[in-house]
């Protein structure tokens, strides 16, 4: 193996993560694949699919966004990242179109939290964001606080409490994209009744 650098071309054309099918295309075959784990430089990420091992790169953000690149992160991932839970989330949610195949998040590694969404409402308040130095899509906090109040009777309540307070109390909030993103996901009434009244 010491043409690893032969190698790491190949895999950073697909954006380091790769699949069977792919690296067949390539003409990595199996014993090369094979040779490739041993040494360490690929890891097996789930069935059929190999990523590249960056030995500077702890985090698992790059692995979820290479897997799913259509994901946008979402509800208690979403409030980590804002500072609105001070709570790690044990999977990472991600919200998907409700036509995407539901299969592929039948993995064991990473722990993934899908969330179907209407095509309609999917990139409402969609922007850019950046995690462990990856460049994420994410949503924005107003976005955020809709979705926790659409799905505040599945949340713990106090992660809901906690990120109701912290982003009242964020003088980064917008109410008025927060009741524009309210209308189409339908929690205005809900909106103006919990967030109204501290206001």
């Amino acid at each position: 193996m010491n043409n690893i650098e032969y190698y790491k071309e190949i895999f950073d054309r697909y954006g380091g993560m790769m699949r069977t099918s792919q690296l067949a295309d390539e003409k990595v075959y199996y014993q090369q694949r094979e040779q490739l784990l041993t040494s360490g430089v690929i890891e097996k990420v789930r069935r059929g699919y190999y990523q590249w091992v960056n030995p500077d790169d702890f985090s698992e953000v790059g692995t979820v966004k290479r897997l799913f690149p259509d994901g946008i992160f979402c509800m208690d991932t979403a409030l980590r990242y804002y500072g609105y839970s001070d709570r790690t989330p044990g999977q990472w949610h991600l919200a998907v179109s409700k036509d995407s195949g539901k299969s592929r998040f039948r993995i064991d590694y990473p722990f993934v939290k899908p969330y179907f969404l209407e095509p309609a409402v999917l990139e409402l308040g969609l922007t850019k964001g950046n995690m462990d130095g990856h460049e994420i899509r994410i949503y924005d906090k107003d976005r955020v606080i809709c979705d926790c109040l659409r799905y505040r009777n599945k949340m713990d309540k106090e992660i809901f409490n906690k990120a109701i307070q912290n982003y009242i109390n964020d003088p980064g909030k917008s109410i008025p994209k927060l009741l524009e993103y309210a209308e189409p996901l339908r929690v205005k009434r809900t909106a103006k009744d919990l967030i109204g009244v501290w206001l």
